[in-house]
């Protein structure tokens, strides 16, 4: 998806360690990769612009891009030197041990990304260099490369033992970084631990943002800690969803927009539930979500 087709502002001459500084004061990530991830065609916007169509086809999109279809991506997709800055770690949280992936500094970072997996995952899927189009690549090299941390953790549980334990993982992060922007993004069932966030002021106060990612749509959305606190939330989704219809999920973008609530909604013609993970275009919706 063209960042042309979304709110970008201009860099100034400030060049700040590792981020741009945009004359709106909202940070900028540094591109990597952007012709093959977010050059896709918009075949419709609404709301001026916050809502998008766009073109994803199988052919082009999964046989085109990989060179074992869902298995392997080809290798211009892929910056593989970025393992030199990940590591496997059991943080001692306040709710217990976590087993997490970590790419990027282990303190003073700029921003911080956390990534829930969905059912059946643990940090290995959000640390799979080669599979989902190389996706998961790209968002560690956006995060190494502009002073970030990228957090893939294992999640036992969806309940509210798991939320808890997410929120911890959010405290930690907030904590190591001095307080700068944290971005929970939860993909299929992980929406269930977004969404029960959502309810904890605490932990929404210390997030910057949320991404959902094929996702559970949440009725109650509207009035939670969340919708209070006006957390900007960018939803993507497939328009051929098997698990999680497509229309329930833009009722609720629909509904948050009513309210005045920041909210962003991309959708992908023909795109089926895994398909936001593939390609969802991860340094539009940092560049709108860290704040």
């Amino acid at each position: 998806m063209s960042t042309a087709h979304f709110r970008t502002a201009a860099i100034s001459c400030v060049l700040l360690p590792f981020l741009f500084m945009s004359s709106a004061g909202a940070e900028t990530l540094a591109p990597f990769k952007d012709d093959l991830f977010s050059v896709q065609t918009v075949l419709e916007t609404q709301d001026g612009g916050d809502f998008t169509r766009v073109d994803y086809q199988e052919m082009r999109d999964i046989n085109g891009r990989d060179s074992i279809p869902e298995r392997r991506v080809k290798d211009r997709y892929v910056a593989l030197k970025v393992r030199r800055d990940q590591e496997n770690q059991t943080l001692q949280l306040s709710t217990g041990p976590m087993d997490v992936g970590r790419v990027g500094r282990d303190q003073g970072q700029a921003f911080t990304v956390i990534f829930i997996h969905g059912r059946g995952g643990d940090r290995r899927l959000g640390l799979n260099d080669l599979s989902f189009g190389g996706n998961f690549n790209r968002l560690k090299n956006l995060a190494v490369q502009n002073g970030g941390t990228y957090y893939a953790p294992s999640v036992r549980s969806f309940d509210e033992q798991g939320v808890g334990n997410v929120a911890a993982l959010v405290d930690h992060a907030f904590l190591q970084s001095g307080g700068k922007p944290v971005i929970l993004a939860c993909a299929s069932m992980g929406s269930f631990i977004c969404w029960g966030i959502a309810r904890d002021p605490e932990t929404v106060a210390k997030l910057s943002g949320m991404a959902i990612l094929g996702g559970a749509p949440d009725p109650a959305l509207l009035k939670s800690a969340a919708a209070r606190a006006k957390l900007p939330i960018w939803f993507t989704h497939g328009s051929r969803d098997s698990v999680y219809a497509a229309d329930d999920q833009i009722a609720i973008y629909r509904s948050l927009r009513s309210a005045g609530q920041p909210a962003r909604f991309t959708l992908f013609e023909t795109g089926s539930h895994g398909t936001p993970v593939r390609m969802s275009d991860w340094r539009a919706m940092l560049n709108w979500l860290i704040r």
